[in-house]
């Protein structure tokens, strides 16, 4: 099988070009070259991906079987590659996300979803997602939308994992946020890039919200496997929403993987997600997450933080006022 993967070198990308080296395909890269190389056997084509000429360029009239598209940004860029592959992919994915629904009637896959133009170069990433949706669909009616929901995972280069576990591993008294058994929703990368290579290898297409059932892990169940795998003394001090909106604690950026059960985000982990399982996606336990992320990050350290997205964390004053320490 010969796959050609469009980024490839970080998070969910590094982890379908790593699942797809385990299956023995034939893998092919095409990246800037900047944020670090694919491993031993990949093919590894050069380009801007900005410039839809320097990437038709790199192509050099190359076809394959398979082809995945991890893009974030403009949906221009996304369009045009997918324009530029037409007639040239037996089968064409893009990794997209739960962030296209309008947000308060998500269910599934038939909720509605924003409005998003395939041709635009910014906006709010909702209709960024979206628009580059469109595109792709426009040159492959039949592609797979990798609908993501929160992805969690060795190599992660956001920062939600990796600062709890930070924290944590500083150990003393540990702000943990709202309910201890508040279900979360959640897709470790590597679960992730095996479902969509394996989708599409038999024929798969269309929109898949691609995360665990809900409550597969609760915000207990990760935050006590951090403990667990970094062997840190630290306490859990669980704080109700009230207390931490009242505090300016936001939800989601400085108290990641986490979000209040009532209110505009009511729902968030919830969504019905069993179209991703009765299509092969099967996750692994969240103990099994965490671990794997500390050993890499105590292995490679954290990567540089990606500059499309907000830095997390709680700051120092919040966490000392939720804690009652000076």
């Amino acid at each position: 099988m010969r796959l050609l993967v469009l980024g490839g070198t970080r998070f969910l990308g590094r982890a379908v070009v790593a699942d797809a080296l385990d299956r023995g395909w034939d893998v092919t890269t095409l990246h800037r070259g900047v944020t670090g190389a694919p491993p031993a056997g990949v093919r590894t084509l050069v380009a801007d991906r900005t410039s839809t000429a320097d990437v038709e360029r790199a192509l050099d009239g190359g076809s394959w079987d398979l082809v995945v598209d991890t893009w974030s940004g403009s949906p221009r860029i996304a369009s045009d590659a997918a324009a530029l592959l037409a007639g040239r992919a037996g089968a064409y994915g893009f990794v997209s996300s739960i962030s296209v629904y309008a947000w308060g009637t998500h269910v599934d896959e038939t909720s509605p979803v924003v409005d998003g133009d395939p041709r635009a170069d910014d906006g709010e990433y909702p209709a960024l997602k979206r628009g580059a949706e469109l595109g792709v669909l426009a040159a492959h009616p039949d592609a797979l939308l990798a609908r993501a929901g929160l992805l969690l995972g060795p190599h992660e280069d956001i920062g939600r994992l990796p600062w709890w576990l930070t924290r944590i591993a500083r150990g003393g008294r540990v702000v943990a946020p709202g309910r201890p058994d508040r279900p979360l929703q959640y897709v470790d990368a590597r679960d992730a890039a095996r479902w969509l290579l394996s989708g599409l290898e038999g024929g798969l297409g269309g929109a898949v919200d691609v995360a665990s059932s809900s409550g597969h892990a609760t915000t207990r169940s990760l935050l006590e496997a951090c403990v667990a795998a970094t062997g840190s003394d630290a306490e859990l001090v669980w704080v109700d929403e009230a207390t931490l909106a009242a505090a300016g604690a936001e939800p989601w950026t400085q108290l990641p993987c986490w979000v209040p059960e009532a209110g505009d985000l009511a729902g968030f982990f919830e969504g019905d997600t069993s179209r991703a399982a009765a299509t092969g996606l099967v996750c692994r336990p969240v103990e099994d997450t965490v671990a794997d992320t500390w050993r890499w990050l105590t292995a490679d350290g954290a990567p540089a933080q990606r500059p499309d997205r907000a830095r997390h964390g709680l700051p120092a004053d919040i966490e000392a006022a939720l804690l009652g320490t000076p």
